[in-house]
């Protein structure tokens, strides 16, 4: 068995709500310990007042950052140096960069030349670049518990897309296609784990962001492909229904 990835968490707290993060800490665990967790700010102003009570529970180091000037964000720079000296520190195999903010999108790039998966959180206001450019992106309004939500008089969660509105979205079904088509074996079959693989490699997408905890539920939703079970029920393999002979 692989050690579990060392994910080091970098947080904006200038642009994205404290209310997520305990839904994007449980995402996290999916993929390994989160050894790091540094939240930026200047921690002086009144605006991060509910990152505040959040520093202790989830042990999370806050990172004094002061407006040296007007109209500029220094917390920006602060954070990508933070990174930066962590990605040369050679102990983190992981990012996951919580901010609304397309100006990290060089940031990310730069640790993906590294070799190293970047895990994005944000807002649903966040720019396409920075979407684009991490593996997975993952909109923070879908991790807001439930009590959160009511509390707080937020943006609800996206409802589980239905079968009539996933099979609407042609990028969506054109990604999953292909994922199962370059991963499957020459009788149509692919196992769960390399789709999931293929996708992340190759695009933002996460299953989240469509109401979904899992990549097979919501494959199995579109009721375009055949599952499987096989190994005594320990292994998922589909196929696309086209391939049918």
């Amino acid at each position: 068995m692989s050690e579990r990835k060392r994910i080091a968490l970098l947080i904006d707290c200038d642009n994205v709500s404290h209310n997520a993060i305990e839904g994007v800490l449980e995402e996290l665990a999916k993929y390994g310990m989160v050894t790091v967790r540094h939240a930026h700010g200047d921690w002086n102003h009144k605006s991060l007042a509910g990152w505040i009570d959040r520093l202790h529970p989830y042990a999370i180091r806050p990172m004094q950052q002061f407006a040296y000037t007007k109209g500029k964000n220094a917390t920006d720079s602060a954070m990508i140096i933070d990174a930066m000296d962590l990605l040369y520190s050679g102990n983190i195999d992981a990012f996951a960069l919580m901010t609304s903010d397309s100006d990290f999108t060089p940031l990310v790039l730069r640790i993906l030349e590294s070799g190293l998966p970047v895990y994005g959180f944000g807002e649903k206001k966040t720019p396409q670049p920075f979407v684009d450019s991490c593996s997975p992106f993952i909109y923070t309004e879908n991790l807001v518990a439930e009590s959160e939500v009511a509390s707080k008089n937020s943006e609800k969660p996206v409802k589980r897309l239905t079968k009539a509105s996933l099979r609407k979205d042609s990028a969506l079904l054109r990604l999953l296609r292909t994922a199962v088509e370059q991963t499957s074996g020459d009788d149509g079959w692919a196992h769960m784990s390399r789709v999931g693989n293929y996708i992340s490699n190759n695009s933002s997408f996460s299953a989240i962001n469509y109401g979904y905890k899992k990549l097979g539920d919501l494959i199995r939703a579109t009721e375009l492909f055949d599952s499987e079970m096989r190994n005594n029920g320990s292994a998922l393999y589909i196929r696309d229904m086209r391939d049918k002979s």
